[in-house]
């Protein structure tokens, strides 16, 4: 891996949806190993495209994605991206399609060719990580939102990915799930691109962050300092 690349460099980047005005109109945003980067802006700014972006669910109509070292646009290039690099849905029921909580945690490493018994230690190892030990043969879709969301993640942390895309996570969970929830990602080594209106999990865990208004980033700043400009907050619909 290049050093200046860090794990994710996108530089210039334009998308618009069909004949709409662009979401992205070049923007530009970096994350380095081990960073934790929180993605600001108001409803409708393009975090959710950004973080599609990065693992190839979309391709940009310009500017150029580079991860983990190289420059990535075709799809045998993003399914390597997506090896390294973990999304966790805004929504759980888009994560979450298998039967039981076992195999929702297990595909992810059995499909990097991990064996059964392998993948299953991981499972119980990550669940347990979460709170969740023996979860195991619980029926996914009874499960409440809040444990769906952190089965979600299970599945996410099994993959050991290199970069948590974290879309709203903590979006309608209660009070006691969105704790469980910040602690074990603050416990986490990965970088993370953590996109979230919650401003309490932002100063909790982003070091940094980066404000998205217009199509690119205005501002990029210590997450303290950002949260402390209310200006450009209230200025950018974010307050």
């Amino acid at each position: 891996m290049a050093v200046d690349d860090g794990l994710i460099r996108l530089e210039a980047i334009r998308f618009s949806y069909a004949d709409a005005r662009p979401v992205l109109d070049g923007a530009a945003l970096s994350v380095g190993p081990g960073e934790r980067v929180g993605l600001l802006g108001a409803n409708g700014s393009g975090k959710t495209t950004l973080l599609h972006l990065i693992v190839g669910l979309i391709r940009p109509q310009g500017g150029e994605i580079r991860a983990f070292g190289r420059p990535r646009r075709t799809e045998a290039d993003f399914v390597e991206v997506r090896r390294h690099a973990g999304l966790l849905f805004q929504d759980p029921e888009d994560q979450l399609f298998c039967p039981t909580v076992l195999e929702d945690v297990t595909f992810g490493p059995m499909n990097l060719g991990a064996g059964g018994d392998e993948a299953a230690a991981i499972a119980g190892e990550v669940l347990a990580s979460l709170g969740l030990g023996g979860y195991e043969q619980r029926v996914t879709y009874r499960l409440s939102g809040g444990e769906k969301r952190l089965v979600s993640l299970a599945a996410v942390l099994a993959m050991r990915p290199q970069l948590l895309l974290l879309d709203e996570p903590t979006a309608n969970l209660d009070a006691r799930a969105t704790r469980r929830l910040v602690e074990a990602l603050d416990e986490r080594d990965e970088a993370m691109l953590l996109v979230t209106h919650d401003l309490h999990t932002l100063r909790r865990l982003a070091g940094r962050t980066v404000l998205l208004a217009g199509g690119r980033i205005v501002a990029d700043r210590p997450t303290a300092d950002l949260l402390a400009d209310e200006p450009l907050l209230a200025q950018h619909g974010v307050r």
